[in-house]
């Protein structure tokens, strides 16, 4: 698991790697929770969601935003952060040109950027949202969800309260055939700090059940010539 450095937008940007034997490996982006409020990519959530997808093969990153640890640039309300995600999504394509398809993960403000960058970029093919802050940020971006993933959330979230949570994934619209599942961890709070292997099982049982689907989806485009 090497660690690396990667031009960015606003300077390097620290990140984590773990490449994977297979060329044609899925690629794993994973984002930190908000950069002023203590989110790196050591925090224990992010440490997971990277070892989860690691040991099913992706080729899997995390990093910095600018601004955090070794990374240079300061924070950018949330804009040069989504500016470095794509930046850094592209450079592990670079390295991975025959990846089958991509997913993001993120924490809290990681999840808001991610569904943003899922909005931007079609190969994304899955999403994994930790507490996303529907109280502090729009989520109006989804309109509609382009890929099916799943939402976890703590019933004992302080910081963004589950209620709300519910209320506005309700409303967020999805493409056909796309479909978002919602889990609701009892008693956990925004960090997970007492209920990390619950966050876990939840995941995994989620990626269990829908990376084959998006397998079967991706070799039925191939078949019908369609992307």
């Amino acid at each position: 698991m090497p660690d690396v450095i990667i031009p960015g937008p606003a300077g390097r940007l620290e990140g984590r790697y773990s490449p994977s034997e297979d060329p044609t490996a899925p690629i794993a982006l994973i984002l930190h929770a908000h950069p002023l409020g203590g989110g790196h990519m050591e925090n224990p959530s992010v440490d997971m969601m990277y070892d989860v997808f690691r040991k099913r093969g992706f080729a899997t990153l995390r990093f910095n935003f600018r601004g955090v640890g070794r990374s240079q640039g300061s924070y950018d309300q949330g804009l040069g952060e989504l500016s470095d995600a794509a930046t850094v999504l592209d450079w592990v394509q670079g390295y991975n040109q025959g990846a089958r398809f991509c997913w993001v993960a993120g924490h809290s403000f990681g999840a808001w950027v991610g569904m943003q960058l899922l909005m931007r970029r079609p190969e994304i093919a899955g999403f994994i949202s930790v507490a996303p802050p529907t109280n502090m940020y729009d989520f109006t971006f989804l309109a509609p969800c382009p890929a099916s993933g799943i939402i976890v959330h703590g019933s004992a979230d302080k910081i963004v309260p589950p209620e709300d949570v519910e209320r506005v994934m309700s409303k967020v619209r999805v493409q056909k055939g796309i479909e978002i599942t919602t889990e609701v961890v009892p008693d956990a709070n925004h960090l997970f700090s007492e209920h990390l292997d619950v966050l876990e099982g939840h995941i995994e049982t989620y990626l269990e059940s829908r990376l084959p689907l998006v397998e079967k989806e991706r070799s039925e485009r191939t078949i019908t010539g369609k992307r």
